[in-house]
């Protein structure tokens, strides 16, 4: 406890003289106040005023503090003398209740429970003003313990001049009674008359509230239970009614006071067990007595500061202490009620003073012991309700205690807070059959008042700050960039959440082990079922959507951080708390929207794809570079894409860049697909091989093993080939296309180089997120466009070779007399179209297209050696015209040098070069040189008959099907008797 008082000297109290007594109707002016906190020491049946229970309870005061060995009970008049005028007054003869006050040391019980004296120094909760003391001038004080009392309890000096007249005649007639022998009330009716008035009216007031507090005492509230049948009980009755009419004589022989005497000793007299006893129960009864015994104990207090008690406190107590013989009260009873008292008195004063609120927290631990240890039903009920009213006074504070403290009377909320679980631990711990039924170790009374009072206050004031941050919206929705509620709110309970940890919790540390922890958890909750619904309601990424997701996740990030600070020396090291602390998912439901919004991006450029390559022309005169504006576009929109992700505000641009990387980069490819989509490749334009033919100049053509004839026509060209009256797909068109991939080829690294750049503008970026360089870049797509380019090459190439100029090479080279068919008109075409490649392609793809335009060339070439069909046949001497040919083709490549290279050209002629010599071989070595690779190739099957070799198509001269078609295409006489035997071939067709 606190000694926030100084200790007094020894010398003459610094009160100097009784200021002048209020009226004696004036109550002590505490008792009338908070109106809210009714007493729980139980009301009275009787219609008592607080002065007329000061009165009696001052009455009992004097009668209790009469010499206890019986000597007649002295009366000192007021006087205005200094104690040290009159040296009989501390005489050895003189009893304790006349002795001198200021010869005493300063209180010991008010340095225990840290009370003040007026004008000491005193814990004042903070904006209250100091306790108003004794100041100059002031009238000197009263001498004794008697006239000390009868001020604070504002009696008149008339009233106590006539109450200890009486009480020495009743002394004076009962020599060797004890005072609880003896029926207060009864004697002073006895003893006082109408001629000890002033005024009669006064006296009448009088008798009739003394009759009042003797039907109190034995028939309203009587010591032992009373039988409603009982005489005396009616005879008391009858008496009492009367005299509310007309004052009855109280002479010792009058027959009413006969009547009223008889009836008040015999209910006064009764006991348990029927015995007689010589004590008196007529004030003993609850809560009679507790009432009467509040009022004595409001007198401790000054009447110039209520919040101090007087300087004499110990004196006075000692004094208050002797009317538990008529009360029937014991040392737990005034534990209790003074535990009482004290509380109150803190509550009436404005609950500024914390030396009351203190002192009442250490009279309750009196009380805790004594409630271990009594098994007073009676005791155990007045404890129950006063406990239950403290309790109750501060619950209604420590339930909503963001509303009532702050740094400002932090200090007061710490006394209410140990007052309170005090109050909770005894009506728990002592007088709850349940508890007792159940181990103490599994209850934590004052852990669980704490955290019940912890969460209550948050969850209040969390709706409170809800409502102000709804307002703050209103207020300002008209406003540019005016926040969400929840971005609001984040904030406000972010603060809350500071000032809780900052000013709480080390106050509320003291009973619970984590209550920032705890607070923190409350609040996340409270805000995660709002920010719950309100993710449900989303539907798209919007400015706000994500303001307040990135307000819960920083208010998230700085409760969590709270409670784990909170919990560094707990034992489970806050595990439980987090576990209290479900993740917001705020990350992940901003994720989730951008990757909606990703979609929806890219969902939008993949039909503006279909939508645009629909109509686009593929004209090399829409773009003077030679590409498709198409593809401008896309890369376009692909740029507006990244600025406008990059624009986000969101704090993972870094983790959910791959998922834009990779949605642009399979847009990009959608876009390569469908720019290639239907160009044919090779072997849309390559011929159907023909049949299997025995052929001579000018015969008529006759499929092998096939009866009926076939148009040569039909097999001119594969029908899937476009026709040239298809303008997407001419040479002109392709150029286009090819242009357009190697363009957006060339613009990946520019591409790359600004999403690094826009990645490190970025808020979130970090440097390890420029490491994982895979990331940033297209990996689909580049390859699409080097795929596309290369299958668009070779549609380029083998559409000019066997579709724009098959009617001069398919159809005319070598067609008849091979001398008057050679490879010139080809050759004057071609060249025509290479020109034009030279003029349109992207210089860094002309190589390449050139290169397998050679290549169609070599390949065509080829087919009409081996497969040109019936009108060709070739004799020896043809050899040479076919190598001279052959020379010619490749040097239009080659050009002087000035074309491709000479071992690009030897590259692809490997096949064509090493099949011409088998031209000019005689045919008996050609036959035999077929038989024998025959032989080796079907080995056991080709010994009765040689089979006839399929056709690969992979030319070669040791691949028996090769020499097969370099045989069928022999005009000799050698060849067509061979084929005839051997295949059954006719010499002529």
């Amino acid at each position: 406890m606190a000694h926030l008082f100084r200790d007094l000297s020894l010398g003459h109290s610094k009160r100097e003289t009784t200021p002048p007594p209020p009226p004696p109707t004036m109550p002590p002016k505490s008792a009338t106040v908070a109106d809210d906190l009714p007493s729980p020491l139980g009301q009275l049946a009787a219609n008592f005023s607080d002065s007329e229970l000061a009165l009696t309870a001052y009455e009992i005061f004097v009668a209790a503090c009469r010499t206890s060995a019986g000597k007649p009970l002295s009366f000192v008049p007021n006087s205005s003398s200094n104690h040290t005028d009159s040296p009989s007054h501390n005489s050895p003869n003189s009893p304790a209740f006349q002795r001198s006050l200021t010869s005493t040391a300063a209180s010991k019980v008010k340095k225990a429970f840290g009370l003040k004296s007026p004008g000491s120094g005193s814990k004042k909760s903070p904006g209250s003003g100091s306790g108003s003391g004794s100041g100059q001038g002031k009238p000197k004080r009263p001498m004794t313990v008697g006239e000390l009392m009868r001020n604070q309890m504002r009696v008149s000096e008339a009233m106590d001049s006539r109450v200890r007249r009486a009480l020495l005649r009743i002394s004076a007639g009962q020599v060797g009674r004890r005072i609880e022998s003896v029926v207060v009330p009864l004697e002073l009716l006895q003893q006082l008359k109408a001629s000890d008035f002033t005024d009669q009216q006064e006296y009448g007031e009088w008798q009739k509230r003394t009759l009042k507090v003797l039907e109190a005492g034995l028939i309203l509230h009587p010591h032992m239970p009373l039988d409603k049948s009982n005489s005396a009980a009616q005879r008391l009755r009858q008496v009492i009614h009367a005299a509310l009419d007309k004052p009855i004589e109280t002479g010792r022989n009058n027959e009413s006071m006969q009547v009223l005497r008889s009836a008040v000793m015999s209910l006064a007299s009764r006991s348990y067990d029927g015995s007689l006893t010589d004590s008196c129960h007529w004030a003993d009864g609850i809560p009679l007595n507790l009432r009467l015994y509040e009022m004595l104990l409001q007198s401790c207090f000054d009447a110039n500061d209520e919040s101090s008690v007087i300087e004499e406190f110990d004196e006075l107590m000692e004094q208050i202490k002797k009317t538990w013989g008529i009360l029937g009260l014991n040392e737990m009873f005034h534990n209790l009620c003074f535990t009482w008292v004290l509380f109150h008195r803190f509550v009436a004063t404005g609950q500024m003073d914390l030396d009351l609120l203190s002192a009442a927290d250490g009279q309750l631990a009196e009380v805790a012991k004594d409630a271990k240890t009594t098994k007073d039903p009676e005791y155990s009920k007045i404890l129950s309700s006063t406990l239950t009213s403290i309790l109750g006074w501060a619950e209604k504070r420590l339930l909503a205690y963001h509303e009532t403290f702050d740094r400002g009377n932090v200090e007061t909320m710490e006394g209410i807070v140990s007052l309170g679980v005090a109050a909770a631990k005894i009506l728990v711990e002592d007088i709850s059959n349940e508890y007792r039924r159940r181990r103490r170790t599994e209850v934590n009374v004052a852990r669980e008042r704490i955290e019940t009072y912890i969460r209550s206050s948050l969850r209040t004031t969390f709706a409170q700050i809800m409502e102000k941050a709804d307002s703050s919206r209103r207020a300002s929705k008209n406003q540019p960039n005016s926040l969400p509620l929840l971005a609001i709110l984040a904030k406000d309970v972010g603060s809350l959440a500071v000032n809780e940890k900052q000013v709480f919790s080390p106050i509320l540390k003291r009973w619970h082990p984590l209550p920032a922890g705890l607070a923190v958890a409350t609040l996340h909750a409270c805000y995660g079922n709002e920010l719950k619904q309100f993710i449900s309601g989303i539907t798209e990424l919007t400015p706000d959507a994500v303001q307040v997701l990135r307000a819960a996740d920083q208010l998230e990030k700085d409760l969590v951080q709270i409670a784990v600070e909170d919990s560094v020396d707990s034992e489970d090291g806050g595990k439980a708390i987090i576990r209290e602390m479900p993740p917001y998912e705020a990350e992940g439901a901003i994720a989730n929207l951008v990757k909606i919004w990703i979609k929806t991006r890219l969902d939008r450029l993949k039909e503006w794809v279909d939508r645009n390559l629909q109509q686009e022309l593929w004209n090399s005169q829409a773009n003077q570079e030679g590409y498709a504006p198409s593809a401008v576009e896309v890369l376009r929109i692909i740029n507006e894409t990244l600025d406008a992700f990059f624009q986000l505000p969101i704090p993972m641009h870094p983790a959910l860049l791959p998922e834009v990387m990779n949605g642009l980069d399979r847009c990009l490819q959608y876009y390569v697909a469908k720019s290639k989509s239907g160009c044919g490749s090779r072997n849309t334009f390559v011929p159907i091989m023909p049949a299997l033919t025995r052929c001579t100049i000018g015969s008529k053509f006759q499929g092998f093993g096939k009866k009926k004839d076939k148009s040569p026509n039909s097999q001119k060209r594969n029908p899937q080939v476009a026709t040239n009256g298809d303008s997407s797909f001419g040479v002109p068109q392709l150029c286009v296309r090819i242009n357009t991939l190697q363009w957006i080829l060339g613009e990946f690294d520019v591409l790359e180089k600004r999403i690094i750049t826009l990645l490190r503008n970025s808020e979130s970026a970090h440097e390890e997120d420029f490491s994982n360089g895979l990331a940033k870049k297209f990996e689909l797509s580049p390859a699409a466009c080097l795929e596309g380019i290369q299958q668009l090459c070779e549609a380029v190439a083998y559409r000019i070779v066997f579709h724009d100029l098959s009617h001069v090479l398919w159809d005319g080279l070598y067609v008849g007399d091979p001398s008057s068919s050679r490879i010139e008109p080809f050759l004057q075409e071609l060249e025509q179209k290479l020109m034009f490649i030279s003029d349109t392609v992207h210089e860094r793809i002309r190589t390449r297209i050139i290169a397998e335009t050679m290549r169609a060339s070599f390949d065509g070439f080829l087919l009409v050696l081996l497969a040109g069909g019936p009108s060709r046949a070739f004799s020896r001497k043809d050899s040479q015209i076919i190598e001279d040919d052959f020379k010619y083709l490749k040097d239009l490549f080659w050009a002087n040098g000035d074309g491709l290279p000479s071992e690009i050209i030897d590259k692809f002629s490997t096949t064509l070069r090493s099949i011409l010599p088998l031209f000019r071989t005689d045919t008996e070595s050609l036959i035999e040189q077929f038989r024998r690779l025959t032989l080796e190739t079907f080995k056991s099957s080709a010994r009765s008959r040689l089979p006839l070799p399929p056709t690969s198509g992979q030319w070669n001269p040791s691949e028996p099907n090769t020499l097969l078609r370099v045989l069928c295409y022999r005009n000799d006489e050698s060849a067509s008797k061979f084929l005839k035997k051997t295949y059954d071939l006719p010499k002529k067709l």
